[in-house]
């Protein structure tokens, strides 16, 4: 239940700063924000915020994830728009910035939840 509740704080704290960059900034159909939020969360919650976050920082799990945003929005969306590669790219590093604020505030939450390997350590820590 706990990756529920997280998943759809990550979901929708996405697909608002995904709206705000690439609807209002760069006119992209609400559609092609959806699919982007979900690809997105399909990569980086396994793998950022349930592998990397417990075993680094904070800081160096929110830089990965301006990284993984970027790359998701620059390589996958122009696949579901315009071919203009350097438009997407512009996109995607705005995003990739006004995720990572959220996301910075996302891994204080999940870090307090047993989740992941996360939850590995917080049973270490306990014990």
């Amino acid at each position: 239940m706990e990756h529920v509740k997280a998943l759809a704080i990550k979901g929708l704290m996405t697909f608002v700063g995904l709206f705000v960059v690439l609807t209002l900034g760069f006119n992209v159909s609400l559609l092609t924000v959806l699919a982007i939020t979900v690809i997105l969360g399909a990569v980086s919650y396994p793998l950022g915020d349930l592998k990397l976050y417990p075993k680094t920082t904070n800081m160096i799990a929110t830089t990965a994830d301006v990284g993984v945003a970027f790359l998701v929005v620059a390589v996958i969306g122009p696949m579901f728009g315009s071919n203009d590669v350097s438009s997407w790219m512009s996109a995607g590093l705005l995003a990739g910035i006004v995720l990572a604020v959220g996301e910075f505030f996302f891994h204080n939450y999940i870090g307090n939840k047993p989740l992941g390997d996360n939850k590995r350590l917080r049973t270490s820590y306990n014990h």
